[in-house]
């Protein structure tokens, strides 16, 4: 394996805006840092460890902030469970604080993850936020109801809206919701003491301080770690790349979180806890104990990362638009349907 190189220390200055949040700020503005991060690294601790994070999420599961995602969704309509045992995820994610962003209320990031009945495993599917898909009328009736960017959907009619699109678009029903914002990795990525990551070739990134990265594995702090997870614009395939620095850093928080002795030592777990628990937004009806003890067995290298089936992006009039292979879609989503992971996971090689 090759030997990380240097370990870049945090820097306390950077990310700080200078700004207050509004008294009256806008209830959309309350995305919450790493829900995914939070739900399973607790599950991860697994036997004794599994005791003191249930004891953390008991002391923290009444105050996770929660979001009414089914209220406004018709049953009429809805896709039926196929696979009874299994479970479906949606994750929305957005990057606050990203140097770029100008995506207001959309999501930055889909992903669609697929718990099996056994619950050995998990599989994490990225849908590109540009993909061109239907959009159900909004429940005012004033957006929606035509083609467009996948993102749109919340931006248009917030989480319902977008679990009945996702839906549409893949056939499958939705069992619960997080929320999810990638600018809260940092303190994450720092309470771990730093995460390695294999980055794919030598390039710089194009946000100040203009950070060099080098081609291979190296430790990067929490500020490193998020400024690797936004460069796309350096690479061929431009949002693509994004999505694939932004699993590597979710899969190497995992394995650093199980390999880092968060468990065995309390300051450690009390840093990842506090970094966490005041950041969670997920549906109603979700339960993080329950959602832990079933996932106590799952590790890093179980988890597999793949993306939604595409032709590649083109135009539609003046936007750029990622195309799906609906083709391909079909049969890959009737696999996750059927809680069919080895075909789940060879559609994604």
């Amino acid at each position: 394996m090759p030997v990380p190189q240097q370990f870049v220390e945090p820097n306390p200055v950077a990310d700080q805006t200078g700004r207050k949040p509004g008294k009256h700020a806008e209830p959309r503005r309350r995305w919450r840092r790493v829900a995914l991060i939070s739900l399973l690294v607790v599950a991860l601790l697994g036997g004794g460890g599994l005791i003191a994070g249930g004891l953390y999420l008991r002391s923290v599961e009444s105050d996770i902030e929660r979001v009414d995602a089914f209220a406004d969704v018709p049953e009429q309509g809805r896709p039926q469970a196929v696979a009874k045992g299994a479970m479906n995820i949606l994750i929305l994610g957005s990057d606050t604080r990203d140097p770029e962003s100008t995506s207001g209320s959309r999501t930055d990031t889909i992903i669609l993850a697929h718990l099996p009945k056994d619950r050995s495993s998990a599989q994490l599917i990225s849908i590109p936020r540009d993909t061109w898909v239907p959009v159900p009328r909004s429940k005012d009736g004033s957006q929606g109801g035509r083609d467009a960017k996948i993102n749109a959907a919340y931006a248009w009619g917030g989480v319902p809206l977008m679990v009945q699109t996702v839906e549409k678009f893949t056939d499958v029903r939705i069992d619960h919701v997080m929320m999810v914002d990638f600018a809260g990795f940092k303190e994450i990525i720092d309470a771990l003491g730093g995460i390695d990551i294999d980055a794919e070739k030598s390039f710089t990134s194009i946000h100040p301080p203009f950070r060099t990265f080098r081609q291979g594995v190296q430790r990067m702090d929490g500020e490193t770690a998020l400024d690797y997870s936004r460069q796309r614009k350096q690479f061929p395939d431009g949002d693509f790349a994004r999505i694939r620095h932004q699993q590597q850093v979710i899969k190497a928080i995992l394995d650093r979180a199980v390999s880092g002795g968060i468990v065995t030592n309390p300051g450690k777990l009390n840093s990842f806890v506090k970094a966490t628990s005041n950041a969670v937004s997920v549906d109603e009806k979700m339960s993080l104990l329950s959602m832990a003890t079933d996932l106590r067995g799952l590790r890093g290298d179980n988890l597999r990362f793949i993306t939604s089936p595409t032709k590649g992006t083109g135009r539609v009039g003046s936007e750029s638009v990622v195309f799906a292979n609906t083709e391909k879609a079909r049969s890959f989503y009737d696999a996750v349907r059927r809680d069919a992971v080895a075909e789940i996971v060879n559609a994604g090689k």
